[in-house]
């Protein structure tokens, strides 16, 4: 579908998550808008992919239990038909001597499986669920805030503060001490003060580490863990949530959100530059050669192609040109997709129980391993035993994504770096499946036999097809460094980009995360603030 030619009340460059997000906001609140998607269909990382005939994969977010509740609700998400499906079990580990890991939603049934491997570990984990929910619970009140303008505090910043220091205080002296302490703290560390078992340390740390250039003996990784936890209901357990139809039918629901609160959504529009005048933004220049007018322009690509790529060199000037090119988004995610054609059995106990590999099932055996397999890509190589996050969702979910009898796996490659050392990812692309497909056969044996497809996503495809800087899912870093204020840098952490009315709402704004839709809604509060300010 075309869109008109204006003008505009807004232009949302990105049909991703949290571009539709914005832009149904903002239509409710009864403003022209239009999106504008570089690809054929709208969604961003909630595409979808074939590995086989007859096979849907999710091409890159398998899981969407960071989505708001506040986004499902405000935006009436269920009645465009939006199911979720919950499975029982967060996370299946199967450990190399045959033991495995079980965490399930319930903290209670968690440590009654950990009885039989250590009784201090299963009296502890009900304790540490409940520590990282309440942490949590104050995360969930930073994200939700807009960071303040640390340069011009305004009485909307001194409020927002007022807001923050009460929910600290709620959570109680002991608390408050207490997430002060851990938020800089390396995610080995924070597991490793509760137990004793490798394999339960490396179960509950792989969370802090999750598409992050980061290993579990990085500072910082702890607070990457409870800003995962962060507005839902995981605790240390996490999230394994599915869109019933996979999360395909997400993109769907927000496009149906968006269309219906008035916005117009167009596909197969890339945008080449933001047009300015006199330090203002006036619209956007297709690389089709249209010109579209709008007062602001919403941008739900990452910072530093936004700033980099979009935005007039003059208009941003040589300084903070070289801060947007210092914003790091250094991609360590691949993709792997496997079509079989029946479901594999794990050689761990329980990897024969469909319920059990329902979740996300892990390879991560302990925190020596996910360092280990960190320590490879500081060096530009894929460790010879990667970590991965595998999800069957055709377990919980059929949907018609599989032949019948017939399965998906999605598997998530962490720390396979954008950078090489040695040759490039067209060349390496199938050596990350073969070690895919090799490392789970050592928990699954016969995996192989059943594979009669595989796509493998490398970081550069990530980049090309999505448009993700380095392919860095995150559009960036979870560090502390590029976190609340400082994301995307100090000083534009408030949504508002450097050129008056020019905004940002992708996962590089405040506060981040997967598919969250919180940056989208964020970006168009401060939008319709904004506007507000001005009558």
């Amino acid at each position: 579908m075309t869109a008109g030619t204006g003008p505009y009340d807004a232009i949302v460059v990105g049909g991703g998550h949290n571009g539709l997000v914005c832009a149904a906001y903002l239509a409710r609140a009864g403003l022209r808008v239009v999106v504008l998607e570089r690809r054929g269909d709208v969604g961003g990382a909630l595409a979808e992919s074939e590995p086989a005939p007859g096979y849907r994969a999710p091409a890159l977010a398998h899981t969407v239990g960071r989505l708001h509740g506040r986004v499902v609700r405000d935006l009436r998400l269920s009645d465009h038909r939006l199911t979720l499906i919950r499975p029982e079990v967060r996370v299946f580990a199967p450990q190399p001597d045959g033991r495995s890991i079980t965490l399930w939603g319930d903290p209670t049934r968690t440590a009654g499986d950990l009885r039989a491997l250590s009784r201090k570990d299963a009296e502890a984990y009900p304790g540490f669920d409940r520590k990282v929910r309440a942490l949590a619970s104050f995360m969930a009140h930073v994200q939700a805030a807009t960071p303040p303008d640390l340069k011009k505090l305004s009485v909307a910043d001194a409020l927002g503060g007022v807001r923050l220091v009460r929910a600290f205080r709620r959570l109680g002296s002991k608390a408050g001490r207490e997430i002060l302490r851990v938020l800089p703290m390396a995610v080995a560390d924070f597991v490793g003060e509760a137990f004793e078992i490798e394999a339960v340390r490396g179960a509950l740390a792989a969370r802090g580490v999750q598409y992050a250039a980061m290993g579990p003996w990085s500072a910082g990784t702890t607070a990457v863990l409870l800003s995962d936890s962060a507005g839902n209901d995981g605790g240390a357990a996490g999230q394994a949530v599915f869109v019933q139809g996979g999360p395909k039918a997400l993109a769907d629901v927000l496009l149906m959100a968006a269309r219906g609160s008035g916005a117009e959504v167009e596909t197969a529009a890339e945008v080449a530059s933001v047009t300015t005048q006199g330090g203002r933004v006036t619209g956007v220049a297709l690389t089709s050669g249209r010109e579209l007018t709008a007062p602001i322009v919403v941008s739900g690509i990452d910072p530093k192609r936004t700033l980099l790529r979009l935005v007039d060199p003059v208009e941003l000037g040589p300084t903070l040109g070289w801060r947007a090119s210092n914003i790091r988004t250094p991609g360590v995610v691949a993709k792997v997709n496997l079509a079989l054609e029946r479901l594999p059995r794990f050689s761990s106990e329980g990897g024969g129980e469909p319920r059990r590999l329902a979740g996300r099932i892990l390879i991560a055996p302990g925190i020596d391993y996910l360092e280990r397999a960190f320590d490879a890509s500081k060096y530009g190589r894929v460790s010879e035993e990667p970590y991965l996050e595998v999800t069957i969702p055709t377990i919980a979910d059929p949907s018609e994504r599989a032949p019948q009898g017939g399965h998906v796996m999605s598997v998530l490659v962490q720390w396979a770096p954008y950078h090489l050392r040695e040759g490039d990812w067209d060349a390496e692309r199938e050596g990350l499946g073969d070690l895919v497909v090799k490392t789970l056969e050592t928990y699954a044996p016969g995996l192989s036999d059943l594979v009669v497809g595989r796509e493998v996503i490398t970081p550069l495809d990530l980049e090309r097809e999505y448009g993700l800087t380095e392919g860095h899912p995150l559009h960036g870093e979870p560090g502390l460094d590029q976190f609340f204020a400082w994301r995307p840098l100090l000083g534009l952490a408030r949504y508002r980009m450097p050129v008056r009315g020019l905004y940002l709402c992708g996962s590089g704004a405040h506060p981040g995360g997967g598919v969250t839709g919180g940056p989208g809604a964020g970006a168009a509060r401060e939008v319709l603030l904004d506007r507000k300010a001005k009558r």
